[in-house]
């Protein structure tokens, strides 16, 4: 009986929890990615985190488009549509995230770990929104 509440809970939010997973593995990537670049390599935390971006955005678009959204049907054509609007996307909340990180890590000064991880969830909201309704829309 518990399992079978379980099971209706995940059906109804499949979605979610999928995107929740997933994102949490790229936010995990993206944080442990920067604090090597930034912190042990002492790269500069605007590169560092363009670099993170590079590596999270292929590992989002795969995971988004086949597991989350599973919007993998379609030819060619509309696998690099999805891909164009994906990274436009990605970049739309890039500039952001580097707005954020330029404003109180290189300009204020505040603790480049805790300003990343607030940014990345401001990021994660952003970017659920946009690739629900924009991105993997069922056509």
């Amino acid at each position: 009986m518990q399992m079978d509440i379980i099971k209706r809970v995940y059906i109804k939010n499949k979605e979610v929890i999928l995107y929740l997973f997933f994102g949490g593995l790229a936010f995990f990537l993206n944080i442990g990615l920067f604090a090597l670049l930034n912190g042990a390599c002492h790269m500069n935390e605007l590169i560092a985190n363009v670099i993170c971006w590079c590596v999270c955005v292929l590992f989002q678009f795969v995971t988004n488009r086949n597991w989350v959204f599973d919007a993998n049907m379609g030819g060619t054509d509309r696998m690099m549509k999805q891909l164009a609007s994906f990274v436009g996307g990605r970049l739309f909340t890039l500039a952001i995230e580097e707005a954020i990180i330029a404003v109180f890590i290189t300009w204020l000064g505040f603790n480049s770990m805790i300003v990343k991880l607030v940014a990345q969830f401001v990021v994660i909201v952003l970017n659920y929104i946009i690739s629900k309704t924009l991105v993997f829309r069922k056509p």
